[in-house]
């Protein structure tokens, strides 16, 4: 499987309607590395996502995926190359789990769409990774948040794509499964050096496993780079409205956000500075 794809937006710009949500943006995806898209709600993080994957057609600009405009290469061989969760996805009523995660394997099946051993181990080895091997046989209308959004991410990941887009991961997980599905995402990368583009709420969480953060406000890119060179107070307080400290995380030593609220400020801001100088 070849992971040095490239992956880019060029003056992008999207609108719904008469509303701009994109206004001529670009970006250059780091290949082989982790790339967490950030930014305020309705600030067109998702939509950039979307018009990446191609599910959302650009009015003006580009989306190239190895030079070529995304939306005019086939879907067939777009979904060879690039895998896809959305935020909201649905499965048909009654599906078990091991035939929604066989749906990944649909972009590789051949002419006579012929199943193998190989698709049967793919689809074995995204179950394994995502901890769902026991829910194989449980449709998945009766599995719980947290289970369906870890079977929707099996089913990405028996897609084996070079490039894997991601809205939301850990939406619906407890803080647990958050962290695992954020670790597994990591091991994949590593592993298989697939490039890998999310959205994230989360901002501690983006800048302790992303490699290059893109924070999207109002519809144009307001930085690019590492965590730790994105992650500065006057950023967080532009992009986001929120003043906050800047601490180095005790765990994996990037940036990490600390609000400053309307309440316990001063006491607030002593604890941080105690822990910083612990």
């Amino acid at each position: 499987m070849t992971t040095d794809h490239q992956l880019s937006a060029s003056e992008v710009s999207v609108a719904y309607g008469e509303v701009s949500v994109l206004d001529g943006l670009s970006i250059d995806i780091a290949p082989g590395r982790i790339t967490a898209i950030v930014g305020a709600n309705a600030s067109g993080k998702s939509t950039l996502l979307r018009a990446m994957s191609r599910l959302v057609a650009p009015t003006a600009g580009a989306v190239l995926l190895d030079g070529a405009a995304i939306h005019k290469l086939p879907s067939r061989e777009v979904a060879r190359v690039l895998g896809l969760l959305p935020q909201s996805p649905t499965a048909p009523e009654g599906i078990v789990v091991a035939d929604l995660v066989a749906r990944g394997r649909h972009p590789h099946l051949g002419m006579l769409q012929r199943w193998t051993a190989e698709d049967e181990a793919a689809v074995e080895r995204a179950l394994a990774a995502t901890d769902t091997l026991d829910l194989a046989d449980r449709t998945v209308d009766e599995l719980s948040g947290g289970q369906r959004q870890r079977v929707w991410i099996a089913m990405a990941l028996a897609q084996e794509t070079g490039v894997l887009l991601l809205d939301e991961p850990t939406t619906y997980l407890d803080v647990t499964h958050q962290v695992e599905t954020l670790d597994l995402l990591q091991d994949l990368n590593h592993a298989r050096g697939t490039t890998i583009v999310m959205v994230l709420h989360d901002l501690n969480l983006a800048a302790r496993y992303a490699d290059q953060l893109v924070a999207v406000a109002s519809g144009r890119i307001a930085a690019v780079g590492a965590p730790s060179e994105v992650l500065t107070a006057g950023l967080v307080e532009e992009v986001f409205g929120l003043r906050c400290e800047i601490i180095d995380d005790p765990v994996s030593g990037t940036p990490l956000v600390v609000p400053i609220g309307r309440h316990r400020v001063r006491s607030a801001i002593g604890a941080v500075a105690g822990a910083a100088g612990a």
